[in-house]
C-alpha cells in the first residue's frame, strides 16, 4: 500500500498540500493528521484519493505511539511526508503563557522530529519528506521568539537530513514561506505586538510553489522574489542590524 502522510491537514497550508497530492499523486490512500476530526471528515468528499483520518493531537506524545502502530500495523510504503502541522504566538516571551509556548514547541519541533523518525522505516528510495519552515527560520525574531527559534531548528534539521538520508534515495525539502493568510493568525494574533506585514500570499500559492520545487528535488521552496531577496540579504547583514530593522517595523 503507497500512501502520503499530512499533518496539519484540516485546514489552511495542510488542507492545500491534500488536495495537491490527490490530484499529483497515485496513491492508495492519503493518511490525514489533525484534532479536528470533523474537518478532516470533508477531506473525504473532496478528494478522489481514499482519505485515512487520524484524529490526533499531535502535543500529546501519546499520539506518536498511535501512528507507530497503525505503520506497523498497515506496513505502507510512505512515498509522501507532510509535516505541516504548527502554530505560532505573537508577543513578548516574558509575558506570555508559558504553557503555550511550551506546545508551540512540542507541535512545530517535537511532533515534526517523531514523526519525520517513526516514517523513515517505512520509506524506500524516492521517497518524499516536506517539512514547514519559515522565513522566521534566518534569523532571531523578537515577539515571535519561540516560533521564530523552532523554525530555525526545522529548516536546520531538514537540510542536515536531506544529507543524511541522500543515499537512501529519500529527498527531504524545507519549505519557507513569508505572511500567510490562514487560520495562523487567529491563534497567533491577541494583541497588536506584530502590526506590519509587508505581503500577504494565500496558502494555495505556497503549495504550488512546493509542489513544482519537490519535482525538482530542491531542498528549500521559498515563494516570491520579494521574500528572495530578503533572505539573501539577510545572510550579509549582521544580526543586530536584522533584528533591529525588525523591531523597527513593528515600531519597537
Amino acid at each position: 500500500m503507497k500512501i502520503a502522510v499530512i499533518t496539519g491537514a484540516s485546514s489552511g497550508m495542510g488542507r492545500e498540500f491534500v488536495y495537491a497530492v490527490d490530484k499529483e499523486y497515485k496513491l492508495d490512500e492519503i493518511w490525514v493528521i489533525a484534532r479536528r476530526r470533523e474537518r478532516l471528515e470533508e477531506l473525504k468528499r473532496e478528494c478522489s484519493t481514499p482519505i485515512r483520518i487520524l484524529a490526533l493531537d499531535l502535543t500529546d506524545r501519546d499520539s506518536f505511539e498511535v501512528y507507530r502502530s497503525l505503520l506497523k500495523e498497515h506496513r505502507p510504503d510512505v512515498e509522501l511526508l507532510v509535516n505541516n502541522a504548527g502554530f505560532g504566538l505573537f508577543g513578548t516571551f516574558a509575558q506570555m503563557d508559558l504553557e503555550e509556548q511550551l506546545k508551540s514547541i512540542e507541535l512545530n519541533v517535537t511532533a515534526l522530529t517523531a514523526l519525520t523518525h517513526i516514517s523513515i522505516p517505512h520509506m524506500k528510495k524516492g521517497s518524499k519528506i516536506v517539512n514547514l519552515a519559515s522565513n522566521s527560520s534566518w534569523q532571531p525574531v523578537p515577539y515571535i521568539n519561540v516560533y521564530g527559534a523552532g523554525k530555525a531548528y526545522v529548516m536546520n534539521f531538514s537540510r542536515a537530513l536531506g544529507v543524511e538520508l541522500m543515499n537512501n534515495g529519500i529527498h527531504v525539502m524545507a519549505v519557507a514561506p513569508g505572511w500567510i493568510k490562514t487560520e495562523f493568525f487567529d491563534h497567533a494574533v491577541h494583541d497588536d505586538t506584530i502590526k506590519y506585514f509587508d505581503r500577504f500570499y494565500t496558502a494555495e500559492q505556497v503549495v504550488k510553489k512546493a509542489m513544482k520545487d519537490l519535482r525538482k528535488n530542491k531542498s528549500v521552496s521559498i515563494l516570491g522574489l520579494p521574500v528572495q531577496m530578503q533572505v539573501m540579504l539577510i545572510k550579509f547583514l549582521p544580526v543586530s542590524l536584522v533584528m533591529k530593522i525588525w523591531c523597527g517595523q513593528q515600531g519597537k
